[in-house]
């Protein structure tokens, strides 16, 4: 009787631990599921909040975050202010005040390919700037202010600014030179990565 509720008590534990196992499996596995990365674009007039979107354009966030954490846009600015449209940074040419007439011109040689997605480009949402090419981003990237649905299909949306869109309302509204969009106020930026 006694070996019998020994191998029965055994028989439950190792039933019990295989059923347990998987389900702690599951739950560690399950951690930091549905957690998007995202970054922080601090300015003199506040921070904004960016929450990217790996699914959508898993290699522009992956550019995104990789030059963010080499320090490679801070110090840039935002360059091209468009009231009722959006603002525009990422420039490494930008870090030099004295070459206004070289902003908008750089970035790193490496370009991406383009990932239109479905995404609407509506207000507070971050997406990659090109040349006519649609294959030619690289760092400079817009945050839409007001709803641009004209753009959809035809720019990567990568991101969206979930806090601090009060900041990139008071850039837009910089006085600025109407010629170039650049604003007569320089604002840097630092970009951080969680």
């Amino acid at each position: 009787m006694t070996r019998w509720m020994l191998r029965f008590g055994f028989v439950i534990g190792l039933v019990m631990m295989s059923a347990w196992i998987p389900v702690t499996a599951v739950l560690h596995a399950g951690e930091g599921a549905g957690v998007k990365p995202k970054a922080v674009i601090k300015t003199k007039f506040g921070d904004m909040e960016i929450v990217f979107f790996p699914d959508k354009a898993p290699n522009h966030v992956q550019n995104f975050i990789k030059l963010a954490k080499s320090g490679y846009y801070n110090g840039t600015i935002f360059h091209r202010v468009i009231p009722g449209f959006m603002i525009q940074g990422g420039d490494p040419n930008t870090k030099d005040p004295k070459r206004p007439e070289t902003y908008g011109m750089g970035g790193p040689s490496e370009k991406l390919k383009a990932e239109f997605n479905d995404t609407p480009h509506r207000r507070g949402i971050v997406s990659m700037a090109r040349t006519n090419d649609p294959n030619s981003a690289g760092s400079q990237f817009f945050i839409v202010v007001k709803d641009s649905n004209f753009l959809d299909g035809q720019y990567t949306a990568f991101g969206e600014v979930v806090k601090g869109m009060e900041v990139a309302d008071k850039i837009v509204s910089l006085p600025r030179n109407p010629r170039n969009d650049l604003p007569n106020e320089r604002v840097e930026i630092t970009v951080t990565v969680e």
